[in-house]
């Protein structure tokens, strides 16, 4: 099998945490659920029963993972604490020299998708950090410790396992190469196998969906996850909000999920002042935050329900579209 070279990059040092080797087992091949699993990639999939045993036998199960796993970022930290991590100068002015490294590349995508570049770099540089933060666990180990040891989840797992494992048949990978994120994701997108299956696309007509290393392979395929689950290139992602005389009831609560329930028309009558271009009938959401000094507000608008398809955190949702929006603004410059 052909090897993709992955390049094994450092996480950020406020997730990490530490590994021993009492907490990595090799994967009990005898295990019931392991067992069933084997059996059904055999006789569903087409699988060699000695060489999937022999992949799976090298896979370890990380009781590190099951620890990052159950507290993510999102759900330990403000939206204050979580902007920080991501809406930095550092990163701003690495995006700026991304944008501008990879223009042409970067602007062929997005007049063939109206997937804005903001969106794009947005995207690249919460996820990895325009390629500097990929993951540093394999990704058969951590799929397999979620599939095999992480009950809350394990169905979700167990299938991304699936295609993990048809993926690298099917690319010709050596399933035990790949370096993803403690979940599984892969790459400079970070996606999932099952979305790497569906979305990832070969944008310089080579043949190869390289979402490690070809930077065109990397945007195309995240613009073409956002044309997939609706992306409309001529509408806003969100506008900032306050609650206004006429507003009634408690102020609402922050919350990490998103259901867009309500549209320009019923939010303005609720109370919600804010600013956009749409149409009063387009489908709109309040949205509360925590920072340093209180409560902001923003609604988010049918593009921002589309971030959230890539990731289902509002935190992660504003933090793309604002460091997208950062960065063009320290291009913009180079336009005039």
């Amino acid at each position: 099998m052909k090897l993709l070279r992955l390049a094994v990059l450092t996480l950020l040092p406020l997730l990490a945490l530490p590994v021993h080797a009492a907490d990595t087992a090799a994967v009990n091949l005898k295990q019931a659920n392991v067992v069933a699993f084997i059996d059904e990639m055999v006789e569903q999939h087409d699988f060699d029963r000695a060489a999937l045993s022999e992949v799976l036998g090298k896979a370890q199960i990380k009781q590190n993972i099951i620890k990052k796993i159950s507290t993510p970022a999102e759900r330990t930290l403000t939206w204050g604490e979580y902007r920080k991590i991501f809406i930095t100068k550092e990163r701003i002015n690495a995006g700026a020299v991304f944008w501008r490294e990879n223009k042409t590349m970067l602007e062929r995508i997005a007049l063939e998708t109206d997937v804005p570049v903001e969106m794009l770099v947005g995207i690249i540089g919460v996820e990895t950090y325009f390629g500097r933060i990929t993951g540093k666990d394999r990704v058969i180990d951590a799929l397999s410790t979620l599939a095999f040891a992480y009950p809350p989840r394990q169905k979700f797992f167990r299938n991304e396992l699936v295609q993990f494992l048809i993926l690298a048949r099917e690319e010709e990978i050596d399933p035990t190469v790949p370096m993803g994120s403690y979940a599984g994701a892969m790459g400079r997108p970070q996606f999932m196998p099952s979305s790497f299956r569906a979305y990832a696309v070969d944008s310089t007509g080579d043949g190869k969906r390289d979402i490690w290393e070809n930077w065109a392979d990397v945007a195309g395929s995240i613009a073409n996850y956002f044309v997939a689950h609706g992306w409309r290139g001529d509408e806003e992602v969100a506008a900032q909000a306050t609650l206004g005389s006429n507003w009634t009831g408690a102020v609402p609560k922050p919350a990490n999920t998103l259901k867009i329930t309500d549209t320009i028309a019923s939010l303005s009558k609720k109370g919600v002042l804010f600013s956009t271009d749409l149409c009063a009938d387009s489908k709109g959401q309040l949205l509360t935050y925590e920072n340093a000094e209180g409560l902001e507000h923003w609604v988010g608008f049918h593009n921002f329900y589309v971030i959230t398809k890539y990731n289902r955190s509002v935190m992660y949702a504003l933090a793309v579209h604002q460091l997208g929006q950062h960065i063009a603004a320290a291009v913009q410059p180079d336009a005039s």
